[in-house]
């Protein structure tokens, strides 16, 4: 008897504890100092515009600055790298991208492990790509654009922002899902990807619509299909690649909020409850819409089963076109 009354004053000691440890926790909650929201790429894209309307929002309802931290280079991963061995105080968050969360650990050898380093808190945002072709491919819907590959194979060609980009890494999927051989032609970026497809200098180009649409409504581009599983509201009169002969083909561009994974589970569920207060919120939401951006909150589990598909769908196409990362 005395032994089992031991062991449940013991239980009951331990259950006290663990309330105790997770309560003083929830206490260091926001943190005592400025949040750092590290984005992988410089200011004035896609990822950083995003970064900075969740992080104003963010601000106000914690009550606590949210300052945007830009580490550009290597395609991202030298801020995930640099987060992966942050502070796990909730004081370090990232704004996580494709690449370096999918794509880059089945070209090159990292010294962060994305599945093992970083701790999944809720997906952010993202937006297709849409397949624009010039005037003188002379072709109007994507059905056209696979005849003509397969009629001469190896004639058409795409470019993208660079090697294992989302925008090359979209065309590629393609090529397997459409049985085609369009090759790729990776440029510096997407500025000058954009200007040798107006020269009609490449064929083909996965782009962002932002870029892609002043030119598809003057005329100089042919927009063929959308890259996600459903149409974007700023694109309704273009269909998606899926609904084009291609079921689940899915090829977006994506930001998802992630933490340092040795961060305390009840600040990264935290977190989760703020970032997903501040993406529905209908102002944010609207802001992120106007940039052809859409928001995507979610739970933590969600994005853990999001990130370990997309990983096992671009090893796949990397592996099916020998693709590497030079």
């Amino acid at each position: 008897m005395k032994t089992l009354k031991s062991t449940r004053l013991w239980s009951a000691a331990l259950i006290l504890l663990s309330a105790c440890i997770t309560s003083a926790q929830a206490q260091d909650f926001p943190p005592k100092k400025p949040v750092s929201l590290v984005v992988g790429f410089a200011a004035g894209g896609a990822a950083d515009t995003a970064a900075r309307l969740i992080a104003k929002k963010l601000s106000e309802n914690i009550g606590q600055s949210v300052i945007v931290d830009n580490r550009a280079g290597a395609g991202g991963n030298i801020a995930h790298a640099y987060v992966a061995n942050a502070a796990t105080d909730g004081s370090v968050l990232l704004f996580g991208s494709v690449g370096p969360l999918t794509i880059a650990p089945h070209l090159m050898k990292l010294n962060y492990d994305p599945v093992r380093d970083l701790a999944p808190i809720t997906m952010g945002v993202n937006f297709p790509n849409v397949l624009v072709v010039h005037a003188g491919v002379k072709v109007k819907t994507l059905a056209e654009f696979v005849a003509l590959a397969k009629k001469k194979p190896g004639s058409l060609d795409f470019a993208s922002t660079g090697p294992a980009s989302a925008s090359h890494l979209a065309g590629e999927l393609f090529n397997v899902q459409a049985g085609i051989d369009t090759v790729h032609i990776p440029y510096k970026g997407g500025a000058p990807a954009m200007q040798d497809l107006l020269g009609e200098r490449v064929a083909a180009y996965y782009s962002t619509p932002s870029t892609a649409g002043p030119f598809i409504e003057s005329g100089k581009l042919v927009a063929l299909a959308t890259t996600g599983l459903t149409r974007p509201a700023f694109m309704p009169n273009v269909p998606t690649i899926a609904e084009s002969g291609y079921p689940g083909f899915n090829a977006t561009n994506w930001y998802a909020f992630v933490g340092p994974a040795k961060t305390p589970k009840v600040i990264l569920d935290r977190w989760n409850l703020e970032l997903v207060k501040v993406l529905n919120a209908p102002d944010v939401r609207e802001q992120l819409l106007k940039h052809g951006l859409t928001p995507m909150p979610g739970t933590r589990d969600e994005l853990a089963r999001y990130i370990a598909s997309e990983s096992a769908t671009w090893g796949r196409v990397i592996k099916a076109r020998k693709i590497t990362a030079e």
